[in-house]
């Protein structure tokens, strides 16, 4: 009886810890497995330009048609028609601001003409100013007491120019200037580059290949803070390699585009979108971002969006709206946008 007790408290010490050993297992595989992507320098430059870009899965790197903006591939602006100027904003939770603007047009190069009339090289021009930033943030003593409200200022200033080559290839490169103020007397600044290159296949077909947040970088220094205690750091931004590919059917007038994008971080994306122009002037759009095989705790940013414009003598006046889900957020991204096109 003495035995057969002993090997019963023996089985049951041995179910406790197989319990134990099971419950530790299932904890550890439950934690989501994170990406560096998000966390490292200059998040707020990768969420995308603009109500266009945005409700399209921001895979719009190969796209030519409509208006264009050369965040997303230095050499796009070379195929802009005319002087296109546009302007949004971005209604985000958390006291979160994002806010764009952008001017893009093209320059024909040069007397010599092709034998069709058409200029031997276009060259194209294409500024921005991306800025974000977080309001409302108390700053308080040790014992809890607000004593004033802080706010950051993060901004990106980029300047590409790009040459098309010939009716089929065009390359761009692109400078961008990161300035963060993140406190008083704490200030970080970086110098980074793009490059692009698009290639039509024909006149429905399109491919880019882009290397993004080249040497981009925030170089911190808080000796002005701090004094001896201070030091120096540096915070690198991801750099990115996407491929790109947009197609345009002709009936229905709609237009498809598929990225990949790879990141030294570690992540594997790949976006999709899809413009409708369903009647004159109105098109509807969607798009699916961060799609990630390689990580499935990653989630996706699925997206919705329209536009409308409307000609005023020579002038073309067009309103963007893009709705797109925000992971981990009390409230999704509306982002509203005017464009002018003259």
């Amino acid at each position: 009886m003495r035995l057969i007790n002993k090997i019963r408290n023996k089985g049951r010490v041995f179910n406790k810890i197989l319990f134990i050993l099971l419950f530790i297992s299932t904890l550890l595989f439950a934690q989501a497995e994170f990406s560096d992507y998000n966390s490292m320098a200059g998040a707020f430059s990768r969420m995308g330009f603009g109500a266009r870009g945005i409700s399209m899965g921001n895979s719009i790197s190969s796209v030519t048609e409509g208006n264009l903006v050369s965040y997303y591939n230095p050499a796009l602006s070379a195929f802009q028609e005319g002087n296109y100027f546009q302007t949004s904003y971005s209604f985000l939770s958390l006291d979160r601001s994002l806010n764009f603007l952008n001017f893009t047009r093209k320059f024909e190069l040069g007397k010599n003409k092709s034998a069709d009339g058409k200029p031997r090289s276009t060259a194209g021009i294409s500024v921005g100013i991306i800025n974000a930033g977080v309001s409302n943030i108390d700053a308080r003593d040790n014992q809890g007491e607000k004593f004033k409200t802080l706010s950051t200022s993060e901004n990106q200033f980029f300047l590409s120019l790009s040459n098309r080559f010939s009716e089929k290839f065009a390359l761009g490169i692109g400078l961008k200037f990161y300035y963060y103020s993140l406190y008083e007397n704490i200030s970080a600044g970086g110098l980074g580059f793009d490059i692009g290159a698009l290639y039509k296949y024909n006149n429905n077909l399109n491919f880019a290949l882009i290397l993004t947040d080249i040497n981009s970088k925030y170089k911190w220094d808080t000796s002005d803070l701090y004094g001896v205690e201070g030091n120096s750091t540096t915070n690198r931004f991801p750099f990115l390699m996407k491929i790109s590919a947009a197609y345009k059917f002709n009936e229905p007038k709609l237009l498809t585009t598929l990225e990949l994008e790879h990141s030294n971080s570690g992540t594997d994306f790949i976006k999709l979108g899809a413009e409708y122009n369903i009647y004159e002037q109105f098109f509807l759009r969607g798009g699916i971002d961060r799609i990630s095989f390689s990580n499935f705790d990653i989630p996706m940013r699925p997206a919705l969006g329209f536009s409308y414009s409307k000609m005023f003598g020579n002038l073309l006046v067009g309103i963007n709206y893009a709705f797109g889900v925000e992971p981990y957020s009390s409230h999704d991204q509306h982002i509203i946008g005017v464009e002018l096109l003259f």
